[in-house]
């Protein structure tokens, strides 16, 4: 194993951590050293004890065993809020603020600056909001409201706040799902600034191509224990990987060899004014055809329309042959298109529902006579579909307890029931562990192999490069560029992206 130098006194200290919920061991041995002054990632697989050693340190859960010092003190947090007054802050991946508040109120909730009449000093709340932004390098207007403000800035303005409040720790988990390129960016410059001020910043990221850009360490955690730490020079992708999982990924992304057959989709010059324009391309049977591009390209928009959630001005789309009527989702289902969106939580599950229920919320009809659902039929179907894709979970667990990994194949099992010619996938494997990430592909591989017609949108180029047949390239809503598997490469694809090159307009 391979540590950092050793230090008088780190920030932040965990030893041999543990913490059960009733019969369950969320966490059997959990070790971390953060320094100050330095940016520590943790990785792991969903279910490796992450979120439950985050938590301890952020004050939700109190361990059952072990050791937790902050700053070489010994401490036992009873609740977030001694963790906060303690200098813990945790930035979430979707943070929370009042909308209804001004940016400076949000930041100082609950702690205004008063004036000498005991009146909230409201000048120099702005004032002193106005120097936190400017100690960031972001340029956020105090006075304007928290409602309609993007994630990325949502997570600067709770930055803001635990640099007010004296934050030694700062915890950022998955901060980066959400956001474009552009936004990361701005957020690993924040993050760098605070590492050269001598805050500790512990990472939490499924993206190994973040952790090597802006980490120091890396802490690797599997089955709810320890595994090692390692300095990001010291240590591979395919290190870190083996370690995770507990044996050797060959592939991460597993191509299989499967025939390509006629063309089942045909979209012809599609166009939405302001959104995508002249449109035009075919999906045969058995391909994986990707759609690749910067955020906000437009990929998505498109997807959407040719499964009619949204209408489009002119074009057509046709599957075997048959035209689709623009903004008609039922009839594209019904013409064997399935679509798995990209916000598994808000647009393709419903969470407070079973995961037998989620998985046949698309056979509601078949199951049903006389208005009334079999519940034996459902499980049966809910069964056949969870088990294809292995799912772990009972089919009466609410879909809201499974691991984002294991919502996104109940998404899928839904999709997958109603035995579609074509699958739109929008970025199938986000914000999902390694391991699964492997799982996803090999299944997205074997019914390419089935004869099913895949169109994968995904902002992940090895996703791309790894599991497409074929690549198409949109840029501000246009096809700049088809690859062939052979021709697409991070350099071509991404020029094709970036308009780079010969291609710069």
């Amino acid at each position: 194993m391979t540590t950092t130098p050793e230090q008088s006194q780190p920030a932040l200290e965990l030893t041999a951590v543990a913490k059960s919920f009733g019969a369950v061991v969320a966490l059997s041995n959990g070790n971390l050293r953060l320094d100050s002054g330095s940016i520590h990632a943790l990785v792991g697989e969903n279910g490796a004890g992450k979120s439950t050693l985050v938590k301890i340190i952020a004050g939700l859960y109190r361990l059952d065993r072990g050791t937790y010092r902050l700053g070489g003190a010994v401490v036992d947090f009873h609740s977030t809020a001694q963790a906060k007054d303690a200098g813990v802050a945790v930035i979430y991946q979707e943070p929370t603020l009042f909308p209804d508040l001004t940016v400076a109120e949000n930041i100082f909730i609950g702690r205004q600056p008063r004036n000498r009449l005991g009146l909230i000093d409201r000048a120099r709340m702005r004032r002193d909001a106005r120097q936190l932004f400017a100690q960031l390098g972001v340029p956020i207007d105090p006075n304007r409201l928290a409602e309609g403000l993007s994630i990325a800035d949502q997570q600067i303005i709770e930055i803001a706040k635990a640099i007010s409040m004296d934050a030694r720790v700062l915890i950022m988990d998955e901060p980066t799902a959400a956001l474009s390129g552009v936004e990361v960016e701005r957020l690993f410059t924040v993050a760098r600034g605070l590492r050269d001020g001598g805050a500790a910043v512990l990472f939490i990221s499924h993206r190994f191509d973040e952790v090597f850009a802006l980490c120091d360490q890396v802490t690797v955690m599997r089955d709810g224990a320890y595994i090692a730490t390692h300095a990001v020079t010291d240590v591979t992708v395919d290190e870190i990987v083996r370690e995770m999982v507990g044996r050797d990924i060959e592939q991460l992304f597993p191509k299989l060899p499967a025939e390509i057959g006629d063309v089942v989709l045909e979209v012809e010059n599609l166009s939405l004014e302001g959104v995508f324009s002249e449109v035009s391309f075919t999906l045969r049977a058995g391909e994986i055809l990707a759609f690749a591009g910067l955020v906000g390209a437009g990929r998505t928009e498109i997807a959407r329309a040719v499964f009619g959630i949204d209408r489009y001005d002119t074009g057509s789309v046709r599957i075997g042959g048959q035209v689709l009527r623009a903004g008609r989702p039922m009839d594209a289902i019904d013409a064997g298109i399935a679509f798995v969106p990209e916000d598994r939580r808000k647009q393709g599950l419903v969470m407070d529902l079973s995961v037998a229920r989620n998985a046949t919320l698309t056979l509601r009809h078949a199951l049903a006579r006389f208005g009334i659902i079999s519940g034996a039929k459902e499980h049966r179907e809910a069964v056949r579909w969870t088990t294809l894709l292995q799912v772990k979970g009972g089919m009466d667990a609410e879909v809201s307890t499974l691991s984002g990994g294991n919502q996104q194949k109940v998404v899928l099992a839904k999709w997958l029931a109603t035995e579609p010619r074509v699958l739109i996938v929008d970025e199938p494997t986000r914000g999902i562990d390694v391991g699964t990430k492997a799982e996803v592909h090999r299944l997205l591989s074997e019914l390419a192999g089935r004869g099913i017609a895949i169109l994968m949108i995904s902002s992940e180029l090895p996703e791309v490069l790894g599991m497409a047949d074929r690549v198409i390239v949109i840029r501000e809503g246009a096809l700049v560029a088809e690859l062939s598997r052979d021709e697409a490469t991070p350099e071509s694809v991404m020029r094709a992206a970036t308009a780079a090159g010969e291609d710069a307009r």
